[in-house]
């Protein structure tokens, strides 16, 4: 158990945030009656600062944080493909985002589905585009919590029993009031928070853990040392590992952006040249995320035995090994901080595209604006609380299999959604047969080989090792094009464009508002 010198720090930590957030009001403060734009959206006023914070905070979550260096600290050099499927996100937000603003804002979308279902004219389609969506999403939130709680117990900071789960209620009780009253600027304040402190954190630690070990050079001859004595971890990637490592960097980075939460915090910017300068320096994150990861490689190099099955508390351990326990405190308090910014924007997402493309467009199509804000808050707070049942319920490994399959699903919906922001080529109907059929053997091949996110691709004697996600995807592509050419040439009538592409758009563009400035 945790000493108050540890305690002490870590709550001054959380209640800080928690008072952060009520003052989300004060961002952008407006007189407009209650709309589903200004509680999801923030009425698309954030400017580029505002944006990275929030894009940064969203993207870059506490479990990423956690699981690299703990899976850096199981497998070695693997883990690192997250350090290019960051990279390979930010050129790929650059050119989407924007344009989807663009759209997005012309013609009133406030999710992706939304835009599909203007796009194709499809119902259908934009129905399955947002409840893939949902179902990826909700895994993804009670991922949070696995890694607030992973950082907690290798802190001493979460009781055994009934009172650790009261701390993981407490935590997320102050997130769900803010949320709920002030929607998508609770977290985008917060995310401003969470960047000063993890920045700060990991860069202390490192300079710490770098210093003791003797400098770069000896943690890494340190580490190569000790995996080779357990013979499960290289620092080195082996011949075979190639393709896996290359297409998860890929097809990681195309399903992110998929994201409903990432698309939301995207749709909050002042308009497209704040979400481009935003994405030109959220390379900084990725940096932060190698840090983390070599943070990892300080464990292994250190020594820390992780528990089996718990290599997420690698880092953990170290921090609570490296330093005196105040500043302890405030690093796993940093982290902690680092997914109350997701979890809320995930929530936030989920309602919003529940609200939209469920309630209004079959159960309620004449919903007032005030009635859908008052909706979507109900929905927003029922996700946080069936994410914390859900932690309390099920094993770690269950959420992590889920979130697993949860980005296999996500990456399904890339061809409806970034495709058809350059053309319409492909028929709503071969969208949707694709959609289906990759979703279904993605999960199939994610099942069958144990929930391995690498699974053999190709025939049997000569396959490769590539991402199930991109597998899925490839399959997808293909049922879509055939499908597509098999109605053209039955003459199968499309549903009606209502949107108007960036290239087509007038000269006059809506100047954009809000804060250009933290």
């Amino acid at each position: 158990m945790a000493d108050a010198a540890m305690v002490a720090p870590f709550l001054a930590v959380i209640g800080g945030a928690s008072l952060v957030a009520v003052t989300a009001r004060r961002l952008h403060p407006t007189d407009r009656l209650p709309s589903l734009e200004g509680w999801a959206l923030a009425d698309r006023s954030l400017g580029p600062v505002w944006t990275w914070f929030l894009l940064g905070g969203t993207i870059f979550t506490a479990y990423t944080f956690t699981a690299i260096p703990g899976l850096a600290y199981g497998v070695g050099a693997p883990a690192f493909f997250a350090v290019p499927y960051t990279v390979i996100l930010c050129p790929l937000a650059f050119v989407l985002l924007p344009r989807l603003w663009n759209v997005s804002r012309r013609h009133g979308y406030i999710t992706v589905a939304d835009f599909v279902r203007g796009r194709y004219g499809s119902s259908l389609l934009a129905l399955a585009v947002a409840l893939t969506g949902i179902l990826a999403t909700m895994p993804y939130l009670a991922l949070q919590l696995v890694g607030i709680r992973a950082v907690l117990v290798a802190g001493g900071l979460y009781p055994r029993g009934t009172a650790g789960d009261l701390v993981m209620v407490v935590l997320f009780a102050g997130l769900a009031v803010a949320t709920y009253r002030y929607g998508l600027r609770a977290p985008t304040v917060i995310a401003a928070l969470k960047a000063v402190a993890v920045f700060t954190s990991v860069g202390v630690v490192c300079w710490l853990a770098l210093k003791g070990l003797g400098g770069p050079a000896a943690v890494f001859d340190r580490a190569a040392l000790r995996a080779a004595e357990a013979g499960d971890a290289s620092l080195i990637l082996a011949p075979g590992q190639q393709s896996a490592y290359a297409t998860l960097a890929l097809g990681s980075a195309l399903a992110l952006l998929m994201y409903p939460h990432v698309l939301v915090a995207g749709f909050a910017a002042s308009g497209p040249d704040a979400l481009r300068k935003a994405t030109v320096a959220l390379p900084a994150w990725t940096a932060l995320l190698a840090l983390f990861g070599l943070l990892g490689i300080v464990a292994l190099a250190a020594g820390v035995r992780a528990p089996a099955g718990g290599a997420e508390s690698a880092v953990p351990m170290l921090v609570d090994r490296l330093m005196p326990a105040p500043l302890a405190g405030l690093v796993f308090a940093a982290i902690t901080v680092g997914a109350l910014v997701p979890a809320a924007v995930m929530s936030i997402a989920a309602a919003t595209s529940f609200v939209r493309n469920v309630y209004v467009e079959y159960v309620h199509p004449t919903a007032t604006p005030k009635r859908q804000v008052r909706v979507a808050r109900l929905v927003s707070l029922t996700a946080k609380v069936g994410a914390v049942a859900f932690v309390f319920g099920l094993r770690d490994q269950d959420a992590i299999n889920l979130q697993l399959l949860g980005g296999v699903w996500i990456l399904q919906i890339f061809p409806a959604v970034a495709i058809g922001l350059f053309t319409r080529r492909l028929h709503p109907k071969a969208l949707l047969a694709g959609w289906a059929v990759g979703m279904a053997v993605g999960t199939v091949m994610v099942v069958r080989e144990g929930f391995s996110p690498a699974v053999p691709f190709g025939p049997a004697d000569h396959h490769v090792e590539i991402y199930a996600g991109l597998a899925a995807l490839l399959i997808n592509l293909t049922v879509a094009l055939v499908t597509t050419a098999a109605l053209e040439r039955l003459g199968a009538p499309r549903g009606t464009d209502t949107t108007e592409l960036p290239s087509r758009l007038t000269a006059r563009r809506r100047p954009e508002t809000g804060t250009s400035n933290s």
